[in-house]
């Protein structure tokens, strides 16, 4: 026992003694948790460019353009003549979208001929462009509304009875979670999940495979060679009591940001302690495997890089091929982001969460055991070659 406490000391030691661990683990996540914080600061996309060429210029087309720049969404930028390129006027402008009023709109919706609007959408930002179609939508949709009623009216039909002839049934759209589609409170804190998993496996890949490459292992570890899981956890409790550290800073930048907590926080602490276990458990596991330090980053690294992305965060796991949802189910981001997700932005009741709470108990299990099959089959060679040298070293004397 006295000698789990020095090397676990010494590990604490090596730890804050690294500079380059010191910057990755604490720095790192306080600057992108500022940086992205500010990137995703307005929550949503406003006053988003959107070309109006407006080919009647009559009071009628002109209202609707108004009614259209009233819309805090988008900005319009008129034009009274069409210009030679669209396609260039849409880059130029970065637009998301260009709305064509045709010639002769006002006299054909005066003698009930439907003319006919066009709204090119630029796809080529699909945020924007959502945001965009959204917008338009909204307001041509009342304008048209509008106008329908209007024309009713004037025909003599009472107001009440104008609504109802055009509109023969009322849809109400309800929105759930995240009602106000505010982009920070989505993508926000998923993003800080990223950037605790990265810093974990990339402290974890030097912990091993840094001893192994200095020849220290040997020396100081000689009394811990029959205890491997012992030796695992001198190498990993480091990594959880400052992941603590960073998960509070968490806490603090989202009360700088206005984010809203979780719900259930005694089950969010529990889930997240699993995911840092279950990420620090796979790091130690390459670590081991690989005794190069450089090498095991590199492999860790091609892991994080893509585990957002095929996280099913944002894009579903259901649309993804068979081989590419084995690699993200395998990812401890996968399920604490699906059940993370439940608690923050769906506000759902704590038992949703825990087929993905058992899903990330099941990796690390299965990590912390791999680790320790690897580790114990790395003591064995380590030491029996060790033994093996010290013979050579007696019989050459």
């Amino acid at each position: 026992m006295n000698e789990f406490f020095r090397l676990l000391k010494r590990e604490f030691r090596l730890f804050i003694g690294n500079s380059t661990l010191r910057t990755v683990f604490f720095l790192a996540p306080v600057f992108y948790a500022t940086l992205l914080g500010f990137v995703y600061k307005s929550g949503k996309v406003e006053n988003t460019p959107v070309l109006v060429i407006d080919r009647d210029n009559t009071p009628l087309s002109s209202q609707l353009t108004d009614m259209l720049d009233d819309n805090k969404s988008i900005s319009i930028v008129k034009y009274a003549q069409e210009p030679l390129s669209i396609k260039d006027e849409v880059i130029r402008h970065e637009a998301a979208a260009v709305v064509i009023i045709p010639a002769r709109f006002e006299a054909e919706m005066l003698q009930k001929k439907y003319p006919e609007l066009n709204v090119y959408i630029n796809t080529g930002n699909v945020l924007t462009a959502n945001f965009a179609s959204k917008a338009l939508q909204l307001t041509i949709g009342t304008f048209s509304a509008g106008a329908s009623i209007k024309a009713l009216q004037k025909a003599g039909m009472p107001a009440t009875k104008a609504a109802t002839q055009y509109e023969p049934f009322k849809a109400n759209y309800i929105t759930l979670f995240n009602t106000t589609g505010n982009y920070l409170i989505f993508m926000w804190p998923a993003m800080l999940a990223v950037v605790l998993q990265q810093v974990i496996l990339l402290a974890m890949a030097v912990s091993f495979a840094a001893e192994f490459e200095r020849g220290s292992f040997v020396k100081e570890y000689l009394k811990m060679k029959k205890w491997a899981f012992p030796t695992m956890l001198i190498k990993v409790i480091p990594i959880w009591v400052f992941s603590i550290l960073i998960v509070s800073v968490y806490y603090f930048m989202h009360m700088i940001f206005r984010v809203p907590m979780p719900e259930g926080i005694l089950n969010f602490i529990l889930l997240t302690a699993v995911f840092v276990g279950s990420a620090s458990f796979l790091g130690v596991f390459i670590s081991i495997l690989i005794p190069d330090a450089l090498k095991a980053t590199q492999i860790l690294m091609v892991i994080a890089s893509p585990a957002f992305i095929i996280s099913g965060f944002t894009w579903p796991l259901s649309a993804m091929p068979s081989f590419v949802q084995f690699i993200a189910n395998i990812i401890p981001l996968t399920p604490f982001l699906q059940a993370f997700k439940i608690l923050l932005i769906q506000k759902g009741s704590v038992e949703l969460t825990f087929p993905f709470l058992k899903h990330l108990s099941i990796l690390l299990v299965v990590y912390a055991i791999l680790g320790w099959i690897a580790l114990k089959i790395k003591l064995w060679f380590i030491f029996k070659k060790n033994a093996n040298g010290n013979q050579k070293c007696l019989r050459a004397s």
